[in-house]
């Protein structure tokens, strides 16, 4: 990734939970703005435990653009944390 911006950026997102070996699959996401991004590849997804809640990060791009996704799984939250541009 190159460009990385950081962010906290509240977000609301469209997801399917299943029970295959992807349990939590990110589909599209609205950013504050108001813009909407559809998910075209997760790449890694691991979980982080702060304190007694575990937040599950997702790598996911949309083609021309890579973000990190964080879901809070006490609070039920989706939070935008990084956003980098694609460079050829």
């Amino acid at each position: 990734m190159n460009d990385e911006t950081f962010l906290n950026e509240q977000v609301e997102v469209i997801a399917v939970f299943s029970s295959g070996h992807q349990p939590c699959r990110p589909l599209k996401f609205r950013r504050a703005s108001g813009r909407e991004v559809e998910v075209q590849e997760l790449g890694l997804r691991h979980p982080v435990n702060e304190g007694r809640k575990t937040i599950h990060m997702f790598d996911v791009t949309d083609g021309g653009a890579d973000y990190r996704l964080e879901f809070d799984s006490e609070r039920l939250t989706w939070h935008l944390t990084m956003e980098a541009d694609h460079y050829e």
